[in-house]
């Protein structure tokens, strides 16, 4: 196998080392958005009372608050999930752009990022 054909990828014992951190962040990503689910249902069922003492305005935006704050739970979930896939298909921390491998500092802080830093860098200079 010539240099240009080597396979880039994390060990599977790395790749096992990520998905133990994956698995923790689903499970407080899955408590948070049960949380938020909660309080949507208990400001839903005392909507008809007002809500201790707010107003229907402030009530409104605290709902449109939680609202958005439980579907950018759902899309973590999702990216979180999609991040288990790649490790099980051994895809995991490669670069979707470069085919380069992404740091595991920026996995660790970041762990369902497909981008470098690099990457993700010229991403937004293309965008300005």
């Amino acid at each position: 196998m010539s240099h240009s054909e080597e396979i880039i990828r994390y060990s599977d014992e790395e790749l096992n080392e990520f998905d133990q951190i994956i698995v923790s962040k689903l499970e407080q990503a899955n408590e948070q958005l049960a949380f938020y689910l909660k309080q949507i249902s208990e400001i839903g069922e005392s909507s008809d009372a007002k809500i201790k003492g707010l107003d229907d305005g402030t009530s409104t935006a605290e709902n449109e608050r939680l609202y958005t704050m439980a579907s950018r739970q759902r899309k973590l979930i999702q990216h979180l999930e999609n991040a288990r896939l790649r490790i099980q298909n051994k895809v995991y921390g490669v670069c979707r752009v470069s085919n380069t491998l992404i740091s595991k500092e920026r996995l660790k802080a970041v762990p369902h990022a497909t981008l470098s830093i690099a990457a993700k860098e010229n991403q937004k200079n293309v965008r300005k």
